[in-house]
């Protein structure tokens, strides 16, 4: 195991190189996150990928709400796609909660979870799978081949040059900037800025952690986010509301 992770990230990882799946190989008909996204523009929202998120190592408290609730909260406030942790040691999720909020909801839903090996991308159905570039390593190029093949959307996660030039090799039609440091935790805006420039058109590029405020998602915009990807600058309060101020992040009031 990468030595460099912080502790809590090893024990993430660990958890997730343990943790058996067993069940058929799933093939998913999934929502399109692209339009979701062009939906969104087209109404002049932000596309926000809401994270439904009851804890994490990072963040203090937990949500005790109904996760079904949560994420139709994130729909009525205008997110145009929904990520759901499905990891249970260090995030309280559960492919249970995602299944339920699939069936409730009509936008897309990614899986936020650390898959390392391909049975686990059979544990449940989703419009969008996550693999971390720096977790798969080697593994990037069969994996992803592997949730293709499912017929999932894959948005792979980068922090470097290096690891977006994995990511490009492969094919990556979805590609998330990650602005946390998984090595010290620590969060700097400016990983996206900085990664970002070298990112083709034709590619969807998220900016995923550290975004609490509007004047943040206009930063990651004006950088070159399609999206953005947030967990508990939206789960911290009021869902509806919290969501509905960073859709509407870029609409310029009316004097």
């Amino acid at each position: 195991m990468d030595d460099s992770l912080a502790p809590q990230v090893r024990s993430i990882l660990r958890a997730a190189r343990e943790r058996d799946v067993t069940g058929e190989r799933v093939s998913v008909a999934p929502r399109s996150l692209a339009a979701a996204f062009a939906d969104a523009e087209s109404d002049g929202r932000v596309p926000i990928i809401a994270e439904v998120k009851p804890t994490s190592p990072t963040t203090e408290g937990e949500r005790l709400d109904d996760p079904v609730e949560l994420a139709e909260e994130m729909v009525a406030g205008g997110a145009a796609a929904l990520s759901v942790l499905t990891e249970p040691e260090h995030f309280g999720g559960s492919v249970e909660n995602l299944e339920r909020i699939r069936e409730a909801v009509d936008v897309p839903v990614l899986r936020k979870d650390f898959l390392v090996r391909e049975a686990q991308l059979d544990a449940v159905e989703s419009d969008v799978v996550l693999l971390i570039a720096r977790f798969v390593g080697d593994d990037l190029e069969r994996l992803h081949e592997a949730a293709r093949d499912r017929g999932f959307q894959v948005l792979v996660e980068v922090h470097d040059a290096d690891e977006l030039d994995r990511a490009l090799d492969v094919g990556a039609e979805y590609v998330g900037i990650n602005n946390r440091d998984l090595a010290r935790l620590e969060v700097d805006l400016e990983t996206f800025e900085r990664v970002a420039p070298a990112v083709p058109d034709d590619v969807t590029l998220i900016a995923e952690s550290g975004v609490s405020s509007p004047a943040d998602v206009r930063r990651m915009r004006e950088a070159g986010a399609d999206g953005l990807l947030v967990g508990s600058a939206i789960m911290a309060g009021d869902v509806t509301e919290n969501t509905e101020a960073l859709v509407n992040a870029e609409v310029v009031e009316s004097t």
